[in-house]
Order: structure tokens, then sequence, then C-alpha cells
């Protein structure tokens, strides 16, 4: 594959980092200068002009590529600006989770010493579980935090850094050095030194600079414990135990396991000489609803994720033990999936430009024209008329609508928060998640959802005390669902009546099952037992509270169905909300059986050439790659392939007739071939057959 500079009429900025490689045939490099008369002669291909785009934008123009290069830009860097703001709230997040079992820790490094632990090491264990993405990111900081404090640093030991007890010492004494004085500093440890020559693992070399830095915690962490070698652990131990009075040493072992398998592979001397405290980070799960929760409910928050993607996050962050990090990438993806292929996603920015394009792009979303029918239905013919004609009250209609469908949406997570709020203070039998009433809002399914009916039959059959709690819930929250003055000042009435009548008890609704009770009838002969339930006699102040609750019932359900709307039905909803999930999928999940074979089968899907434009029946073609042609020789035979006969058919392709070939050609020609076949052969599709030596037998089928 070679980039032709004159073919892509980029500019020179442009030619380091092009969108698309031209491919040029192998074909073309065994050609004699003077082709064969017996050849079908080709014409030229043709000038590839490709849109012209600033140098340091890699998004591409849409709209067929009328897209203007501003309008590009401006995509990308509203997707910047978006995910910036994203990003850093995620990562507040995580240092708050942290920043419990990192205090923890820091205060028994700051008080680790031997005399402390009488002669042991100081020793922590960390109980990680599946949150193997703590551990890094909790020594990054617990590091950056000793280094600015200046009393330590970390030292992060993997397995493969000790293979055996030198190694091990090495790396402990250069990432010491390196990681405060650099490399440089390093080696003038050993080439400037005065007196005997220091060998690289001479703890000398440690004792020495924790004295000349004045390192008061030098904290030696085995991330992944279980899978160091434990002779070399056993020998390492032992030695830094000898040490200890001279290097401040602090060992911290991270646990995928437990502890006690954790000890029970050390020999009791080394268990004796380590002595400490146990700590225990905290599954990611929690990690993970909580930054969902900050990406959808932000009040600055401009775009969610859809019903789909959000479950495909959650099921792939549970199936599959992802970290809160490989989240918040996976989501900073999806981020910019949407920018990068949606070209209304520009509207996000607030500046678009009046674009015939775009405003036809417009016109075409589902959305835009669900809208218009709701406006003939209310027979508003000329408002219609003029989306449909005029494209300023068209980008006018859009910036209004745009505005009102973010206010809806934000209008729904709040609204959702506040039912999970609402269901903690009636204390539902079998609360539902945060995280699962935000994946059934913005599916558009809470409203009619069994929670939603089952706060509101709580709330019917809750006493004044539980009734006075929800109405402050209510009062206290950042939207006015429902105004809960009027309801209070009548509560309080009635509270007033039933204190007068010297009664200290709630007001009970006459739907409570303390107002009724059953009665169970006998009939002998059949010997049938009935129950009837019996309602009991209530108070005129029960009464007039039970009206009180179904009022106020019936203007929270009201309130409930304007407020919990099917995102899914907005208009222009394709702009603020992403549900696409197959190109999270494919990057993440990729088919890459699928992706090869169609590479192989159809190479111009993948390389731009002008070749691919004068033969869209994807022949066998001289002018594809030499490993793509020989695949679909391959194809074409059976489970035995006679190399021979092969080798034939590959060379009529691209070399031509076997008179028409001089000695140097089918010499090339059979360098493609043998390059060909060795990488059909590492992808694992053919192998060497044992029936015939001169044949091999296909080990794959096209979509099998």
């Amino acid at each position: 594959m070679e980039l032709n500079e004159e073919e892509l009429d980029l500019p020179g900025a442009d030619r380091e980092n092009p969108g698309v490689y031209v491919y040029n045939p192998a074909k073309a490099t065994i050609d004699n200068a003077e082709p064969s008369p017996k050849r079908r002669k080709t014409s030229k291909g043709s000038k590839i002009n490709l849109p012209q785009t600033d140098a340091q934008s890699t998004f591409v123009p849409l709209l067929e590529g009328k897209e203007p290069s501003e309008l590009v830009e401006l995509r990308q860097s509203t997707f910047q600006r978006l995910w910036s703001v994203q990003e850093q709230r995620s990562k507040e997040i995580l240092e708050e989770l942290d920043s419990g079992i990192l205090e923890a820790i820091s205060s028994f490094v700051d008080a680790a010493s031997p005399e402390l632990y009488h002669g042991c090491i100081p020793t922590s264990l960390v109980t990680i579980g599946s949150n193997v993405s703590a551990l890094p990111r909790l020594l990054d900081a617990l590091h950056r935090r000793l280094i600015a404090q200046g009393t330590g640093q970390v030292i992060l030991l993997e397995s493969g850094d000790a293979p055996n007890l030198k190694a091990a010492l090495k790396t402990i004494i250069r990432t010491a050095v390196t990681s405060t004085e650099g490399n440089e500093a390093y080696q003038r440890i050993f080439t400037h030194r005065a007196g005997p020559r220091m060998l690289p693992y001479d703890l000398n070399v440690l004792h020495e600079y924790v004295e000349k830095q004045g390192t008061k915690s030098l904290i030696l962490a085995f991330r992944d414990s279980e899978a160091f070698d434990f002779g070399v652990l056993n020998d390492l131990i032992s030695l830094l135990s000898s040490w200890i009075d001279r290097i401040p040493i602090v060992l911290l072992f991270g646990i995928s396991t437990s502890v006690e398998i954790l000890e029970s592979k050390f020999p009791r001397s080394i268990v004796g000489s380590l002595q400490g405290q146990h700590f225990e980070i905290h599954d990611a799960g929690d990690a993970v609803d909580r930054i969902y929760e900050t990406l959808q409910t932000s009040s600055n928050t401009q775009l969610w994720l859809g019903p789909h993607l959000s479950r495909s996050l959650f099921e792939r962050s549970r199936d599959y033990f992802q970290s809160p990090e490989e989240f918040i990438r996976e989501a900073k993806y999806a981020y910019m999936s949407h920018f990068f292929a949606n070209p209304l996603s520009v509207l996000l920015s607030q500046t678009a430009s009046q674009q015939k394009e775009l405003c036809e792009a417009i016109r075409n979303l589902a959305s835009f024209r669900r809208f218009c029918e709701e406006l003939l239905d209310q027979n508003d013919t000329s408002r219609v008329r003029s989306l449909l004609d005029d494209d300023e009250a068209l980008l006018k209609e859009t910036t209004q609508a745009l505005e009102l469908g973010q206010s809806q949406m934000k209008t729904l997570f709040n609204t959702t928060k506040l039912i999970q709020t609402v269901q903690g203070v009636l204390q539902a039998s079998k609360p539902s998640s945060r995280t699962e009433l935000f994946l059934r809002a913005i599916s558009g399914d809470l409203l009619d959802s069994p929670s939603i009916e089952g706060m509101l039959s709580r709330i019917t059959k809750s006493d004044s005390d539980v009734f006075a709690q929800v109405l402050s819930v209510l009062k206290d929250s950042d939207d006015n669902v429902i105004g809960v003055e009027q309801y209070q000042s009548t509560l309080e009435s009635l509270l007033s009546t039933q204190q007068n009548s010297k009664k200290n008890s709630p007001l009970r609704s006459k739907h409570d099952t303390q107002n009724s009770t059953l009665s169970t009838t006998t009939v002998t002969k059949s010997r049938v037992v009935n129950l009837t339930k019996v309602q009991k006699q209530v108070s005129v102040q029960d009464v007039e509270y039970t009206d009180l609750l179904e009022r106020f019932v019936a203007e929270f359900e009201q309130s409930l169905t304007s407020a919990l709307v099917n995102p899914q039905n907005l208009f222009l909803h394709e702009v603020f909300l992403f549900d696409l999930r197959n190109p999270l999928k494919d990057s993440f999940a990729p088919r890459a059986r699928f992706s090869v074979e169609r590479a192989l089968s159809n190479p111009f899907d993948y390389l731009s050439s002008s070749t691919a434009l004068e033969d869209q029946s994807n022949n066998l073609s001289a002018k594809q790659p030499e490993t793509a042609i020989l695949y679909q020789l391959y194809l074409e035979s059976g489970a035995l392939v006679n190399i021979f006969d092969l080798w034939k058919a590959f060379s009529t392709i691209v070399s031509g007739d076997e008179g028409d070939v001089d000695g140097d050609e089918q010499r090339t020609g059979l360098m493609l071939f043998y390059r060909a076949l060795s990488e059909l052969k590492a992808l694992g599709m053919m192998k060497p057959s044992r029936k015939k030596i001169d044949h091999v037998s296909k080990s794959s089928w096209k979509g099998l």
C-alpha cells in the first residue's frame, strides 16, 4: 500500500495524517514498462478530490461531503467542550469514593514504624475483589500525596518485574531513584561514584538514597500479589526484614482472593515478620451507578444516553467486571460517535449557521414528521408550510424545540430522583434502585410501572406523620412538581382539630389496613370458612384526611404524567439523545472474523481507489491486494487445495498469461504468492495436509 500524495490532492499539512489512503495495487510494480498487447488496456485512474478540512480536525464532513469546514470544527469543539465537563465530574466521583480508604491507608503509613510493630515490617493488606482498577488509582493518589508532602513515595512492583530476586531489587532501586531524580541521576550513582562501584541490586544504594532524601515511608506495593512467584517473594521479604532498621519499608499487598489464602502461601517465618492492618475496597458497582447518574442528571447536561445504550453499558459493566474507568471510556466513545456521525449534533452548539443541507436533514427526521402531523391535527397548516419552505423559520423553531426538549429531559430525571426519595420515605418493601428508575424513565416505561402504582397506593394508605414527610420532601425538591402549601395547611388544620379532641394518635386513612378487619364465618355442613373484610367506623377527621389524600394522589399522578414523558416522542430527540448500540458494540466487542472475511472478500469496502469505481462487482482483479485475490481463489476450492493449481490461477490474475511473463515478473509474482499464502496461514485458514505433500487443507469456511 502506497500513499499517493498527488492523487490525494491534500494540502501539505494533511499529508502526514490523511483521512484516506489510496491503494495502488502491487501489479503496478511488476508490470513491464510496455504492457503486453494481449492484456486488456485499462483507463488511467481518475483524480480523487477529497473534501478540504482543517489539519487539526479529526472529524470528516457529512451531508454527502457538503458540510462546511467550520461546522465540522464546531461539531468537534462542541464534543470536546461537553465531554470535558462530564469527564471532570466523573473523576471527582472516583476521587470521592477513594477518599475514605486513601485517608485510612495514609494514616497507617504515617504511623508505621518498626518500633511500633516490634521490629516487623509494617504491612497493609488491601482486598480489592473484582475491582482490580481501584488499587492502581489508589496507589497513584497516595504516591502524589507523599511526593507533595516530601515524606516518601510508592514503588509499584508487578509480577513480571520480579522473575528472580536480583531483578526485583533492581526494579525497586531504579523506580525509587528515577521517580524523583530522573534516569540521569540513577546512572550517576554508578558512574560518578568515588570508591568501589556498587551493583544495581545492592540495597546500600537504596539506603543512601533514603538518607539523602530524608524519606520517612517507602511503600512497596504488590498490585496482584497472587501472581508473584512466592519463592522470590519469600526471599525478598526476608531480605527486606533485615534492612528494616535502615530503610523505612512499608509493604502493601493487593489481594484478589482473601487474606487467609494469601497467608497460607507464606511460610510461618515470613508471616511472623509481617504485621499491619487489613483494608477493603468496595465493589465498583456503586461507582458506575454514580457516574451514570452524573452523566444523565447534571444541570449542564445537553446530551443524554438512550435506554438501549444505557442498558448495554450496564450489562457490559456487570458481565465483564469492568472498572469505572472503562465505563467512562465507553461513555466518551458514545459521545464521540454522536458528534462524529450525526450532522445535526452541531445544533447543540447553539451557533449553527443556516445551511440548506442541514435544514433538509432536519426535515427528514422522524420526529419532525410527527411534529408536523400534530400541527396538522391542530389545523395549523400555515406553520407547517413555513417549516417546510422557510429555512430561517425552521432554524428558529428548532432552537426553541431543542431548549424545550432539553428542559423536559432534565425534568424527567429530576422527577425520577424525587420518586426514589419518596419511596424511601414510604419505606417500600422492595424499593427500586435509582439506576433502575433512570433506565425505566428514559425508556418511557416508568409511568406505568409497578413502582409508581405501589408508591401512589402507599400514599393513599399512609398516616398523617408519613404524609407530612412526603409533603416536606416535595416542598424541598428543585422542581415544583406539585404545589404542597395548600395540602400542608389543610393537614395542619386537621391535626389541630385532632389535638383539640385529645387524641394523640395520627390521622389514618380509611384505606389503611388498621381501619379494616376480617370476619370469619364457618359453614359447618360444607366445612367452608368465609373471610369477609369489614370496614371499621372512622372518625370525621379521618374521613376528611382520606379526602385530602385522594385529592393529593390525583394531582400528584397528573403531575407525574406530564413530567414522565417518553424521550423518543420529543421533537428533535435525535439531536440530544444518543441510543445507538452498534458503534459501541463494534468497537468494544468487535466481530473480528466477520471483519477479516469482509476485508478479504470485498477489499475496496476499506480501501479508497479509483479502481473500485470501475469494478463494482468485486470480481477477481489484479488491482486487488494479493491476499484478497488468493483468499477468493481459496474459497472456490474444496477441502484440499493443490498449491500448484492455486499458484497458476493466482499468476494468471496477477501477471497475465504464462507466455507474456518474463523471469523477473514471474519471480515477483511468486514472492507475492508466498507472502499471501503465509498471511492466510497466519490467519488460521489453511494448514499443511498429511494426505498429500503438495496440498494444503482448509481449516475455515466463510460464514461458519
